[in-house]
């Protein structure tokens, strides 16, 4: 599908994050941006366009509910239909007062006493993929490591927990795609691919009406809010958002954590000998690599800071800038594995920071650890292919793997 928008001539005023050039090079977009003088950079795209670049901008638009509305939270050429306060995707197309009670029927099942026991689980998933790898010659084995491992974790991972087929994983990642990444199309062309979503979900969810489990769709499908079930288009919507969410925002940090290792030599060196850096260390990836850039709509004509936005435009909210602003971040461009103050919003700010930070870090974790428990030497060999839109990450990732443990 080709683009409707051609390339971008000026980031300032012709800003498009699906632009082919704009992942790849998003960090020294972002720093050029902001040395010149252009905190919020802007586009006629999409039905006009702003994006904020500072921490303290970002911040406000995600916590200002009365100017910016929740219920379009990935730009597109078309609008959704669903309007606030439930929004297609609740809770995080939800505005207030609906917002908080969506999000607290979630809460429980992404508490960490519900999340921790996956560990057994996701580690065994990360060593089966690391297996599936066959035999390994150290300085001479290429293998991809999103390609190969990252993508694979998170997909199989929401699949189990909401009782979905883990051999659709396919079916998932082309969901993905279209609704992530196939957003600069014509409306109606965006708009018949998100049927297929829709009617799979029907499918899976009539499947479970049968045939309850213990699982996340079963728990959505019974779960109330004042004495009521939710309504089959709330328990859809709410899928939607675990299922895109669940899977390529965690493969994405899964994916740019070890692109850094790849490029980083004396990093990886210094967390195989240090693996108590862990933890200091997963959380600067998230601030230094954040995958998640969300959006928000107009609520009503206001001026941002000189900026004159207008009922219905889009407003990206692009976390992963805000977490490398040097006016929020020491030594913001640097990664530093053992950051201590990481006040970082890799999952987001405002009323709808991730309901599932607990399993994403989970995930995130594991990855890392079993990846360079298997490989404690890897280097980058070869073109990296970054996704296209809203969630930044390597889609292919090769690695020279020169160490064995």
């Amino acid at each position: 599908m080709t683009s409707i928008y051609g390339p971008v001539t000026d980031w300032a005023t012709d800003f498009d994050h699906v632009d082919p050039e704009y992942n790849p090079n998003a960090h020294q977009i972002w720093d050029d941006l902001r040395e010149n003088g252009c905190p919020v950079a802007s586009s006629e795209r999409y039905g006009g366009l702003w994006a904020p670049l500072t921490h303290e901008y970002v911040r406000e638009v995600a916590y200002d509910t009365e100017n910016f509305t929740s219920r379009g939270v990935i730009v597109s050429t078309a609008r959704p239909i669903a309007e606030a306060p439930i929004g297609p995707a609740p809770p995080i197309t939800s505005d207030p007062p609906f917002h908080q009670i969506a999000r607290k029927l979630l809460l429980p099942p992404f508490a960490p006493k519900q999340i921790d026991p996956w560990e057994p689980e996701i580690r065994t998933l990360c060593r089966g993929l690391l297996d599936d790898m066959g035999d390994i010659t150290p300085g001479e084995s290429i293998i991809d490591a999103a390609v190969q491992y990252a993508q694979n974790i998170p997909v199989n991972v929401i699949a189990r927990m909401l009782g979905f087929p883990t051999t659709d994983d396919e079916i998932f990642r082309g969901f993905v795609h279209d609704i992530v990444e196939n957003v600069n199309v014509d409306p109606e062309e965006r708009e018949a691919a998100i049927g297929p979503l829709d009617a799979y979900l029907d499918i899976q969810i009539e499947e479970h009406r049968a045939n309850p489990r213990d699982d996340l769709t079963t728990y959505l499908m019974n779960v109330e809010i004042d004495g009521n079930k939710l309504s089959h288009e709330h328990v859809r919507g709410s899928i939607v958002l675990l299922l895109i969410a669940g899977i390529d925002t965690t493969w994405s940090a899964i994916g740019s954590s070890l692109w850094h290792l790849a490029t980083h030599p004396d990093d990886l060196e210094r967390l195989v000998k240090e693996p108590e850096l862990m933890t200091f260390a997963i959380e600067e990836f998230l601030r230094a690599y954040a995958p998640v850039t969300m959006a928000r709509l107009v609520a009503k004509d206001n001026d941002f800071h000189g900026c004159p936005m207008k009922e219905n435009q889009w407003v990206l909210l692009p976390f992963p800038a805000a977490n490398r602003d040097p006016e929020f971040f020491d030594d913001a461009s640097e990664v530093h594995l053992d950051r201590a103050e990481n006040r970082h919003a890799a999952f987001g700010l405002g009323i709808h920071r991730c309901l599932g930070s607990n399993l994403a870090r989970l995930e995130l974790r594991v990855a890392v650890e079993e990846f360079i428990g298997r490989f404690p030497a890897f280097a980058l060999d070869g073109p990296v292919t970054w996704s296209n839109g809203q969630i930044r990450g390597p889609r292919k990732l090769p690695v020279r793997i020169t160490a064995l443990a």
